[in-house]
């Protein structure tokens, strides 16, 4: 838990402005509340002696509780403030972290238990200056009902510390159980959220097959386990504050029965009783600590799931321009988790097909070609340049991607095109979307290109083109298509496929391909097989191979059994 407690120690500083209001009214109000026993115990003496000072110390006790009060107030305003302030600083250097890792956080944490782990549990660690401050300031009531008792009768002294000793010990196995159970309370919630934001994905899917119960058993798997944990937090809390309260009133009669006998005896007068009896609640008051104990191990828990996600290493990143080139690729000894060792050279301004069988690797194979990845073993190398050295500019600016289902960032139409680009003129984002067939479909928008994207809605193959467009605005180097035409229809692909061999002829394409014409149109075709580069050649080369026609068909024929089709 060190790295956890670093983590809350840090979202306790960046609380802001609000932290430091919050910190000087606990500690004002808890040092005001300290004088009240002694402003009650001279209040009381001097109105049973008849005293005239008696009325102006009521006064300074009536003071005192008011300025206590509004302490209260400003500090609920300040604890608000300060969560908010610490919550929003840790969320957005998550993000940050998240997105510098880039596609291998998706690897290790499903989606829906990255956004509980970014977003409920980041708040619960937020809430961590209100809990520390706050049980903080409760230590002044402590030790200044231990001095002030001190100052009356030693004896008392004696009787408190030894009660808090126990309330101590009450709170630190307290802490120790409730950070736990939080953990696996959390967790849960995780996996809750993982299993839904998977079924809301698939949710046409699980429609038309008509498994809504079924698939909400699956999402409330964790369920009954997320309520053994509840339960046994509320088992703990109880239990903490059972023993806590069981202590400080028998503390309270323990040290008021020593007190009684000091009066009897005549060493205490009744305002000083009075005065023990007030400095014995407030120094028995570190029980009242259980809320704010329970909100830090709820915290100190979150801050692990949270700690989890920021000890992922994210890509580093070189400092390197690119050369100019024409976008030659080389793959060197590369190996990657399904990849084995692949060596080829991509000639600069060529079009290359990637096929092969469902899992043999193509979408590792164009992730690893733009550094979406890195691999295991092997080098990446642009125009001479591997790409570890680069920086992120230059490789942002040299490689674009489009994808099968794009996702669309910004808040238009313009801006989902232009994502990234230093200067997106509008220039740049109307060519680029020629160039995918998506100028005609964005003029007819009710604002054209300035149209926010909740306004415009486009279908699976509109979508696409703007991803496309994407693309082509940044790739200068290299484009990489992983499966980026499959909901076009056939004329738009084929008019995608001419501004491919075209006006962006002069640079190295790489195509995740599944149909054969896609293939047939590519100057070379790399035939991956088990995760294998099997061959590397021409597509009229490679089709006298019956197993390379198989790929493109539903049922591979048995070897030898059918004749050579024609050339597509």
């Amino acid at each position: 838990m060190r790295t956890a407690d670093r983590l809350v120690t840090q979202t306790v500083r960046n609380g802001g402005p609000w932290l430091y209001v919050l910190a000087l009214t606990s500690f004002t109000g808890a040092f005001t509340e300290l004088t009240i026993p002694f402003l009650l115990g001279r209040t009381v003496d001097g109105l049973a002696a008849a005293d005239p000072a008696g009325g102006t110390w009521l006064g300074a006790c009536a003071a005192a509780v008011t300025l206590t009060a509004v302490c209260d107030v400003l500090g609920v305003q300040a604890a608000g403030g300060s969560g908010a302030q610490a919550t929003q600083w840790l969320r957005l250097r998550v993000l940050r972290h998240v997105l510098g890792v880039g596609p291998a956080m998706t690897r290790r944490f499903a989606e829906g238990d990255l956004v509980t782990r970014m977003g409920v549990n980041a708040e619960e660690v937020g809430h961590a200056p209100e809990s520390i401050v706050t049980g903080a300031a409760l230590i002044v009531p402590t030790v200044g009902g231990v001095v002030a008792l001190t100052l009356i009768d030693p004896w008392l002294t004696l009787t408190l510390l030894a009660g808090l000793v126990l309330i101590a010990l009450v709170l630190r196995a307290f802490l120790h159980t409730t950070t736990s159970i939080a953990g696996d309370y959390q967790k849960a919630q995780g996996d809750i959220a993982a299993r839904l934001v998977d079924a809301l994905a698939g949710a046409r899917t699980i429609a038309a097959a008509g498994t809504e119960d079924r698939e909400r058993d699956r999402v409330l798997t964790a369920l009954p386990l997320l309520r053994l944990h509840a339960m046994d937090m509320w088992r703990a809390n109880a239990l903490a504050g059972v023993r806590a309260g069981a202590v400080v009133p028998l503390l309270e009669v323990a040290v008021l029965s020593v007190g009684g006998l000091q009066l009897a005896s005549g060493d205490l007068t009744v305002g000083e009783l009075y005065a023990a009896a007030r400095y014995v609640a407030l120094g028995a008051g570190m029980g009242a600590a259980l809320g704010y104990v329970n909100r830090l191990a709820r915290a100190r828990a979150a801050a692990g799931r949270v700690t989890e996600l920021v000890a992922e290493r994210p890509v580093p990143y070189g400092g390197h321009p690119l050369p100019p080139g024409p976008g030659t690729l080389e793959l060197r000894g590369v190996t990657s988790d399904g990849l084995g060792e692949i060596d080829l050279v991509v000639p600069g301004g060529c079009s290359v097909a990637v096929v092969g069988r469902s899992g043999s690797g193509k979408s590792l194979f164009a992730a690893l070609a733009g550094r979406l990845v890195d691999p295991d073993r092997g080098e990446v190398v642009l125009d001479g340049v591997p790409l570890r050295e680069l920086s992120a500019e230059a490789l942002g600016a040299a490689v674009g991607y489009a994808f099968e289902r794009p996702v669309l960032v910004g808040d238009t139409v313009a801006d989902a095109i232009g994502l990234g680009l230093a200067d997106p003129d509008p220039g740049t984002v109307r060519t680029a979307a020629h160039a995918a067939c998506a100028d005609a479909f964005v003029r007819r928008l009710p604002r054209g290109y300035g149209t926010p994207l909740d306004d415009a809605p486009m279908s699976g193959g509109e979508r696409q083109r703007l991803g496309l467009a994407r693309a082509f605005a940044h790739g200068e180097r290299l484009l990489v298509l992983d499966d980026a035409t499959s909901s076009l229809d056939t004329v738009t692909e084929r008019q995608v496929g001419r501004a491919l061999s075209g006006e962006l002829r002069h640079r190295t394409r790489l195509i995740v391909a599944h149909r054969a014409a896609t293939a047939a149109a590519a100057d070379r075709v790399v035939w991956l097989d088990g995760g294998r580069v099997r061959a590397y050649d021409r597509h009229l080369t490679l089709w006298r191979n019956p197993d390379y026609r198989a790929v493109f068909q539903a049922v591979p024929p048995p070897r030898g059994s059918s004749p050579q089709p024609e050339v597509p």
